[in-house]
């Protein structure tokens, strides 16, 4: 039986660096993206480049509907499989101090960030459930950890997520499904050039930073691939760093 891995926000970043290192890990990779079908495409080609397989699964996290639109197709052509990994990574950022902050920009960062959390693991992990096995791993911040100007939104997402990964590790232990954060610091991506952050050259500058250096794609990848392991069957319910001793 196939090991299927269902990665959201996997066309960018640290979701396509995911999808990859589990491609090279024997997953066959379903790589959701909301709009950008040229970046899923290139993902997808990056796959099939280190041996592995996708199929492209477009859905936006935040809403519930297109979510089981799209598994309800993938779960008919394929009635026999389940879904066992699940890595909840798709995020937006909308930054702005809370005295300027629009209700639509707080609720557009929960929506995607918190609630696509909910929509996509309540749907997946009935077949983790029936299955008795099961890889959970959701993508927190640092700024879910500490606080930082601007990112009121980010940061109650961010947190959301650290207490969701905990409450939800323990409702799926006696299944033998495992839960856990993983929550980079600052990293390379597309999503820290969106953010305000990358105006503020304090933030930025590498020296400011006891590695010298912003977190590579790459190093998450490394961490969820072990986390997805068989060597990781007794760890659930963490919440690991990997900020290079920022925090």
């Amino acid at each position: 039986m196939k090991r299927y891995a269902l990665v959201t926000g996997a066309s960018r970043g640290i979701g396509r660096a995911i999808a990859v290192e589990l491609a090279k890990d024997g997953c066959s990779i379903l790589l959701n993206y909301k709009s950008n079908h040229v970046a899923a495409e290139e993902a997808k080609h990056l796959i099939e480049e280190v041996g592995g397989e996708a199929e492209l699964m477009p859905f936006d996290v935040s809403q519930p509907d297109a979510i089981n639109a799209a598994l309800d197709t993938w779960f008919a052509a394929h009635p026999n499989d389940y879904i066992d990994v699940l890595v909840n990574n798709a995020g937006i950022v909308d930054d702005e101090i809370m005295l300027m902050m629009e209700p639509e920009q707080w609720h557009r960062v929960i929506d995607v960030n918190l609630n696509g959390f909910f929509y996509c693991t309540r749907r997946v992990i009935e077949g983790m459930v029936e299955n008795h096995h099961g890889r959970i791993i959701n993508i927190s911040s640092i700024s879910g950890q500490a606080g930082y100007p601007g990112k009121v939104n980010y940061s109650a997402a961010k947190s959301a997520m650290i207490g969701v990964t905990k409450a939800l590790a323990t409702e799926l232990a006696p299944r033998h499904i495992t839960v856990n954060a993983v929550s980079p610091g600052l990293t390379d991506t597309d999503i820290l050039k969106q953010s305000k952050e990358y105006t503020r050259p304090e933030l930025l500058d590498v020296k400011n930073y006891p590695m010298r250096r912003l977190c590579k794609p790459e190093e998450v990848a490394y961490l969820v691939s072990f986390l997805c392991s068989n060597r990781a069957d007794y760890i659930s319910g963490q919440v690991i760093g990997i900020n290079g001793a920022a925090l």
